[in-house]
């Protein structure tokens, strides 16, 4: 397989109308199939007044454009995992599953892997993401669809106004309940926790966790602290590594409809 390929060109008066794959395969000799699989699936930049991906072949450029590519050949040749569905959709905002190892919004090598451009493709409407989960995980998402619905969906979950409940298996038994507030990367950090289940065969205890902060692996690091690391954790814990992937799934959403102002509870 082609090595990754990362290029980035500054357009002169010279390159004025030329076209985004034309100069794309002068710059990394690559054949113009490719680069147009590259570009359908979001590797190329284009920055203009602003920064965007470029997916039209056929894009005149200006004298002062900035071309990008990121490519991977490996990386753009998988496909998403089977499973995302569509859970509701209104005029505001659509809820999803989303599988384990799909990504919520793309990276710079593209973002054909994520579910944000699932979501693009799927309905053909502008999208905007509120919230991410870790690739790793499964579970409900929040996808906006207008500027002003992605704002009042995100001042819920900065205002903590929007429940989110995970279901986890970790290693050993834990408490019946527990609350930890250990700090995550010098921020207040709070996680509730419920034992619902304690497989003694395995050792593996079922929980129930309600997330009070939104702090990076938040999760996954406090039940590390406490040596109760999550099943099939990558990165985090020992001894509770498995072939299956992370046993932690974002299960219920709960929150009061800023436009409606209905009570909903995603599960």
């Amino acid at each position: 397989m082609t090595q990754p390929i990362k290029v980035t060109y500054q357009l002169t008066p010279d390159d004025q109308g030329i076209l985004a794959i034309d100069l794309l395969s002068r710059l990394t000799n690559l054949p113009k199939l490719r680069l147009k699989d590259a570009m359908s699936k979001g590797a190329v930049w284009l920055k203009r007044k602003k920064q965007l991906r470029l997916r039209r072949i056929k894009e005149p450029l200006r004298s002062g454009d900035v071309l990008s590519i990121y490519y991977d050949d490996a990386l753009l040749s998988l496909a998403l995992p089977d499973g995302i569905h569509c859970l509701e959709q209104n005029r505001f905002y659509s809820v999803w599953f989303k599988p384990a190892g799909v990504m919520s919004q793309g990276t710079q090598f593209g973002d054909h892997l994520s579910l944000l451009r699932y979501v693009e493709v799927a309905t053909q409407r502008p999208v905007f993401l509120i919230h991410r989960l870790d690739k790793e995980t499964q579970g409900i998402m929040l996808i906006a669809h207008q500027p002003k619905s992605a704002a009042a969906l995100t001042s819920l979950f900065t205002e903590h106004k929007i429940r989110k409940i995970y279901t986890a298996e970790v290693l050993g038994k834990v408490d019946s309940k527990g609350e930890m507030a250990f700090p995550i990367d010098e921020k207040p950090a709070h996680t509730l926790y419920e034992c619902m289940a304690y497989d003694d065969t395995l050792n593996i205890s079922h929980v129930r966790i309600e997330l009070k902060t939104g702090r990076t692996h938040q999760i996954r690091r406090h039940f590390d602290m406490i040596g109760h690391p999550v099943i099939g954790d990558p990165r985090y814990g020992k001894g509770n590594k498995n072939t299956q992937g992370l046993k932690l799934t974002a299960s219920e959403l709960i929150f009061t409809c800023p436009f409606t102002h209905e009570e909903k509870h995603f599960a």
